[in-house]
């Protein structure tokens, strides 16, 4: 529903009856039957480059899709490689040169979890070699070079799907119908927060003891970032370094700006501003521990034009946690784990007096004619929900977003179907994400342009 059409469908549910007075919750199961996966006998040959966290859990994730098989690994820590057989079998080809992956005729797709610096050229690289690519959010590095990756996305003909799973999630898929029904409204103002307190979560990961040159391809690994001597802290840490990561923005804003433009359908926004600090985890890193960041949207087919404040925060008093919330004229839709619930608060015609008003400083006779005009005029006004009724949603149990993404990936290979996260959607939405990295580093408001995807 376009938002002319939904602000036409709003004017006449303002006309039904509304039941006033409700105080309870409903909750109600997402089913998710209806995210398939497609069985093949055609075997899908993939390989995993970058083996880090993400790298084992992509693995782990894709080999659970039928009829997909893991044949070789690549990783710069040899430990790593070691750790692949040991999981996924002794057959695996291992090796440190991602190009030995990709060119391999035996090797229909490629799952990149490396590090951020690395994204853009490897994925040029293998969808020139002809294989399909599943790449880790956020697509790329640096803004500039979402361009080339969806140029060689064109060219190649495969698919191409980035690695952020809530776009794929039955829950955010609710969350649209739920905003495209009108049910709450008008979009004013949407709220989302990341927050995290220890000290894995704030990127301090294990370093293992046999580190070394002779364990690690460091100058593999740095490319063409700043030359520096081997530092086994940068390299298994890379998350809190501008030379091989996006920090918070690039990693936490962006799960938020490609979930939330799947649930409103979205381009995205045109001004972002951050700031923030390095206000605790101060080991080496030279990224915040915080970013607050204030985004403007335009009015499209879709949407309303609304504002967008985000947080990521690395050292939350409260112990952590995450939610999304849209704000609309007449409810809420919040976001918050595996359940959404929706809430409605709709004004009515009559704006009332008295109270903290200035009726009260109107003379007698005035406060009379006053009020005996508001009663002619809203005599049969309706006064809007005292205590409107909230309905949750939950996902079946056992649901796994992950699964459904990968899901998607090999799917669109077998059956030619489109992805759910191609490079276009990918750069909207790591873009903005980055634009709050620019803003805050170089103190300024980043302006973007969400349909020609450029900087302005």
């Amino acid at each position: 529903m376009s938002h002319n059409n939904r602000r036409q469908f709003l004017k006449r549910v303002a006309a039904i009856p509304v039941v006033v007075g409700s105080t309870g919750c409903v909750t109600k199961t997402i089913k998710t039957t209806d995210v398939s996966i497609k069985a093949s006998n055609d075997q899908v040959n993939v390989a995993a480059i970058g083996m880090g966290i993400m790298g084992f859990s992509n693995c782990k994730t894709a080999i659970q899709i039928p009829g997909v098989k893991l044949v070789a690994v690549c990783d710069l820590y040899t430990g790593r490689l070691e750790r692949s057989k040991e999981i996924f079998g002794q057959h695996l080809f291992v090796t440190q040169d991602y190009k030995e992956i990709i060119n391999r005729s035996d090797i229909d797709a490629v799952i990149i979890s490396t590090s951020d610096h690395w994204h853009d050229v490897i994925t040029i690289a293998a969808l020139q070699a002809g294989k399909h690519v599943y790449c880790e959010k956020p697509m790329v590095h640096h803004i500039q070079e979402g361009r080339a990756v969806i140029q060689a996305e064109q060219d190649s003909g495969r698919v191409l799907q980035i690695g952020s799973q809530r776009v794929s999630s039955a829950l955010y898929a609710e969350a649209g119908r739920q905003y495209r029904s009108g049910i709450i409204g008008d979009l004013i103002l949407v709220e989302a927060a990341f927050d995290r307190q220890n000290a894995l979560g704030a990127w301090q990961y294990s370093i293992p003891t046999d580190a070394s040159p002779q364990t690690v391809d460091w100058d593999r690994f740095i490319g063409d970032s700043s030359q520096l001597a081997f530092d086994a802290t940068r390299f298994f840490r890379w998350r809190n370094y501008q030379d091989y990561g996006t920090g918070v923005s690039g990693d936490m804003l962006v799960h938020f700006f490609s979930g939330f433009h799947s649930i409103i359908n979205s381009l995205g926004p045109e001004r972002i501003v951050a700031t923030g600090g390095l206000r605790y985890w101060k080991d080496g890193r030279d990224v915040p521990d915080i970013v607050t960041a204030m985004v403007d949207y335009p009015h499209t087919e879709n949407h309303p034009a609304f504002n967008a404040q985000i947080r990521v925060n690395f050292v939350d008093g409260k112990g952590g946690g995450s939610f999304i919330r849209l704000i609309g004229s007449e409810g809420v839709i919040d976001i918050k784990g595996s359940s959404l619930t929706v809430s409605q608060s709709r004004m009515g015609e009559a704006p009332g007096f008295g109270g903290w008003d200035s009726y009260d400083t109107f003379s007698l006779d005035e406060q009379a004619r006053f009020k005996a005009v508001y009663d002619d005029k809203f005599s049969s006004a309706n006064a809007g929900l005292s205590n409107p009724a909230v309905v949750r949603y939950e996902l079946e149990a056992g649901y796994n977003t992950n699964i459904q993404h990968h899901a998607h990936f090999y799917n669109a290979i077998r059956t030619g179907s489109k992805v759910v996260e191609d490079g276009a959607f990918g750069l909207r939405a790591a873009a903005p994400a980055l634009a709050a990295n620019k803003s805050y580093f170089e103190k300024e408001i980043v302006h973007w342009d969400p349909v020609k995807m450029e900087l302005i």
